[in-house]
């Protein structure tokens, strides 16, 4: 059976600070602190970390939601590729996050506490300077 979650994080930012972030490759690389080569074009591929994670743009709906297909270098070949949904809303704080992570490989269920503690964490720090 494949793993898959929900998290969830309010960012002090307005959705379209996060939706360009995430998609610019020089923004997303300082948000993170990997090397990452981006696209905010659909069908667009995409690369994080230092191209430990890769995939492409399935949908993108700007400032509102961004689909993507993600694969780390710990999928062995035949795994099919997992599904990245981030969500974005505004709320009075700023931008209310919703991260769907589904379709990920049966027993990797490190990814869970990786985007918090590699996504969430510098992201809040990135974003708040």
């Amino acid at each position: 059976m494949k793993e898959s979650f929900v998290l969830e994080e309010t960012f002090a930012v307005k959705p379209a600070a996060l939706y360009k972030a995430w998609l610019d490759s020089s923004l997303h690389s300082q948000m993170t602190g990997g090397a990452a080569d981006c696209t905010n074009v659909e069908g667009g591929d995409h690369s994080a970390w230092d191209g430990y994670i890769r995939g492409k743009n399935v949908e993108l709906l700007e400032n509102k939601k961004i689909v993507q297909t993600w694969r780390t270098t710990e999928f062995d070949e035949t795994d099919e590729d997992s599904v990245l949904t981030i969500e974005l809303a505004e709320v009075p704080e700023g931008t209310k996050l919703t991260l769907t992570h589904t379709n990920i490989p049966q027993g990797q269920t490190q990814y869970e506490q990786g985007w918090i503690d590699h996504y969430f964490a510098p992201m809040k720090e990135f974003l708040s300077r």
